[in-house]
């Protein structure tokens, strides 16, 4: 089938099988590994990426169903080659461990701040449900998305 989807800003073309994975053709056709493939059930959370703007977890749907949407990776977070601030918060408080979660954790932590510029504690951690690390406890990782909600806030102003 052929498929047409705008990805991290960049109109994309494509003949893919009905049956092949959003991860798998991010991955293998498009060459864009910064998305993870890690349960494939959609368990661990390493795959997010957003569609149309909202956080999916790209192992649950077939890229046929992004077909005329807007997908953004971790490949298209950062601008003009800076680091988006939720990605210097998971360097500045050591969010990263072994950094296989990392992509999918900055993809939905980064859209919880679109939707909550202050959470909580709790509130991030009730975010990071569908996201698992098995390295870092997840303290410095709530720490990184309270170090982008200051930064992001300082940058708005008053």
């Amino acid at each position: 089938m052929n498929i047409s989807l705008n990805i991290n800003g960049h109109a994309r073309a494509a003949d893919v099988e009905p049956r092949v994975l959003l991860v798998d053709f991010l991955r293998e056709t498009l060459g864009l590994t910064g998305t993870k493939i890690g349960c494939d059930t959609g368990q661990c959370g390493t795959c997010t990426v957003w569609l149309d703007g909202r956080s999916v977890k790209s192992c649950t749907m077939l890229a046929v169903q992004a077909d005329g949407a807007e997908v953004t990776t971790i490949e298209g977070l950062s601008q003009d080659g800076q680091l988006h601030a939720l990605q210097e918060g998971f360097w500045e408080m050591h969010g990263v461990q072994c950094g296989f979660c990392t992509p999918g954790m900055v993809m939905a932590l980064t859209d919880l701040l679109r939707h909550n510029a202050h959470p909580s504690e709790r509130a991030i951690r009730d975010w990071l449900e569908g996201n698992l690390c098995r390295c870092t406890g997840y303290h410095n990782i709530v720490r990184a998305v309270q170090y982008a909600a200051e930064k992001l806030q300082r940058s708005v102003g008053p």
